[in-house]
């Protein structure tokens, strides 16, 4: 919108269009066009629209009506409504990376990002669950030789022996498998990266023992009896039931990747070998994983104990 002063044109406010909703459309048909993954543009959407509907509550349709006071108030507002440290800090990333793409796209004359002056919500670097190697024992010793029972104890060794996630674990084919090396192919990592990661001698042999029980032509690694690859669903109802038949507390899917990722730290495997095994862009997101426990620092200890390695 334009002024005058002084019988001179003078533009005072955005010439674009600066709608909220309008621009959010724009950025996620970008990130789109980028080729993002499914689950990175189900993100965005599902974050950005918690803020458009905190928007629309308070008629904030404009992004230049957006400010730091009222980014703040919605931080206070995703606690206030129940979500957690990592959501509030998943919805401030995301809306972080929508403003300042806007701020590049039109170059806004005049215009200081509001983002910029608010800090994100504070995340603490907590422990996360791992699975206990006995329960996994346990569950194991209760297959039997059937399909389901070979096929269920290949399942619990290889996600424990390879570190990689549930998705991308189940999205592993056949053909991405080296039965001489055990080596496995994840095609589809997070960010759409792919990366080797590797079954040792024990688990090579129950997945082939697995593999030749099957009587389907499928391509899928891990299948249902028919052949149709197993699903995410189906991946967490094997694990409940094992657990259930071994009687033992049933370890979350996510708990095996950082059961591998400690117990790979205690044998003495470096940090940089363990954050390439696992797909981690940084180390950052490693130390969640290898919090260490109280009886790894009493170990740690009993072997570096000042005192009682001296002749003190």
């Amino acid at each position: 919108m334009a002024i005058t002063t002084k019988n001179q044109w003078s533009i005072t406010k955005f010439e674009q269009d600066t709608h909220l909703l309008t621009w959010i459309e724009a950025f996620l048909v970008d990130r789109k066009a980028q080729g993002m993954a499914k689950g990175t543009i189900y993100f965005y959407q599902k974050k950005l629209k918690l803020f458009i509907d905190f928007c629309e509550a308070r008629v904030i349709s404009d992004i230049t009506d957006i400010t730091p006071s009222f980014l703040r108030k919605y931080m206070l507002y995703l606690e206030d409504t129940g979500h957690n440290e990592g959501g509030r800090h998943a919805c401030y990333r995301a809306l972080k990376t929508f403003m300042y793409w806007w701020e590049d796209e039109l170059e806004p004359e005049g215009w200081k990002n509001p983002i910029r002056r608010v800090k994100p919500p504070r995340l603490s670097v907590s422990t996360l669950e791992s699975a206990n190697i006995d329960d996994i024992k346990t569950m194991v010793a209760n297959s039997d030789g059937s399909f389901y029972g070979k096929r269920d104890k290949a399942i619990l060794l290889s996600l424990l022996d390879t570190g990689a996630r549930a998705k991308e674990f189940l999205s592993i084919n056949i053909d991405d498998f080296n039965y001489k090396t055990g080596e496995l192919l994840i095609r589809e990592g997070k960010g759409r990266k792919f990366r080797i990661v590797f079954l040792g001698k024990k688990s090579r042999r129950v997945t082939r023992a697995y593999l030749r029980v099957r009587q389907d032509d499928g391509s899928a690694m891990w299948v249902i009896q028919s052949g149709d690859r197993l699903t995410y669903s189906g991946l967490r109802q094997i694990v409940r039931r094992r657990a259930l038949q071994a009687g033992v507390t049933t370890p979350s899917l996510h708990s095996f990747r950082r059961a591998f990722a400690l117990n790979m730290l205690r044998a003495g495997v470096d940090i940089f070998s363990i954050q390439k095994l696992m797909g981690h862009a940084d180390l950052q997101v490693l130390r969640r994983y290898l919090a260490q426990t109280t009886e790894d620092i009493a170990i740690a200890h009993r072997m570096g104990s000042p005192v009682d390695n001296s002749s003190i």
